[in-house]
């Protein structure tokens, strides 16, 4: 009877310890995705596993904000790791920009290609040139270095130039000037992508149209040297945006942009 008795409490002391420290399943089996979200670094964007590829946060879907660095870690399931993409919204008035120290004046969406996904390293950056690649790759056209190697072309920067890495950190700051470029024209473009109403909730169509009126001008994103050439930009992309209206990658949307692919761009260089 007293050996049952011991044995009993010992089978209660280990289930307190299990639980005690997450329980099986947090424990033994869940992963991290852990990385930074930048323009400059993020602070309060919504950061979130998007397992459903609606660009939106949903229930069940697992999510934080980034910190005072831009800081994000998400416990996932490790069998949804490259599975699925990560998603970043930089929410107006909420979320600022590390750059300036002020809240972002527009909303805009940022995100990490499934493929990149990682749960092994803290290396999972997201930024508006990890979005361009993630795009390219969605249209179908592209692997993840195809589209690395496309974008590094377009932007003329040295072969070395990692489009898919820290450029804050590695003090790129071709890349640093040309992100921020391109998420001063997403967020221009709120009122033509983002669904009436809303701040966070993008029309899918109209947003794949936006990065692939980008892609196409991505010289010219990076040439921009003041305020007119952006205003420029910023007038002829909401100018294409507004027409469309049916749902296709953007590889497909050369009828909405006629002659402004290929690296002449809109400001023709």
């Amino acid at each position: 009877m007293k050996r049952e008795i011991i044995a009993a409490a010992a089978a209660v002391l280990a289930v307190g310890m299990l639980a005690g420290c997450g329980g099986g399943s947090s424990s033994t089996t869940a992963a991290k995705v852990a990385g930074k979200v930048a323009d400059g670094y993020l602070e309060k964007a919504t950061v979130f596993m998007d397992k459903n590829n609606n660009y939106r946060l949903d229930d069940g879907e697992p999510n934080m904000q980034t910190d005072a660095n831009g800081v994000y870690s998400l416990t996932v399931d490790p069998a949804d790791l490259g599975k699925y993409p990560i998603v970043a919204l930089a929410v107006k008035d909420v979320t600022i920009d590390q750059d300036t120290g002020l809240p972002v004046a527009h909303s805009y969406l940022l995100s990490l290609p499934k493929d990149s996904v990682s749960g092994t390293v803290s290396s999972n950056f997201i930024s508006p040139l990890t979005t361009q690649v993630r795009e390219m790759m969605e249209t179908g056209n592209y692997t993840m270095t195809e589209a690395m190697e496309q974008l590094r072309l377009k932007l003329h920067v040295a072969q070395d130039s990692d489009v898919m890495g820290d450029y804050m950190a590695g003090q790129n700051q071709a890349l640093h000037a040309t992100a921020q470029k391109m998420a001063t024209l997403m967020g221009g473009q709120m009122g033509q992508v983002y669904q009436s109403g809303s701040d966070t909730v993008v029309d899918v169509n109209r947003y794949r149209g936006m990065m692939g009126a980008m892609f196409s001008n991505m010289s010219s994103v990076r040439a921009a040297a003041t305020d007119a050439d952006m205003t420029q930009l910023m007038t002829q992309m909401s100018s294409n945006l507004n027409n469309i209206t049916i749902g296709q990658p953007f590889h497909n949307m050369s009828s909405y942009f006629g002659g402004m692919t290929g690296s002449g761009g809109m400001m023709g260089r």
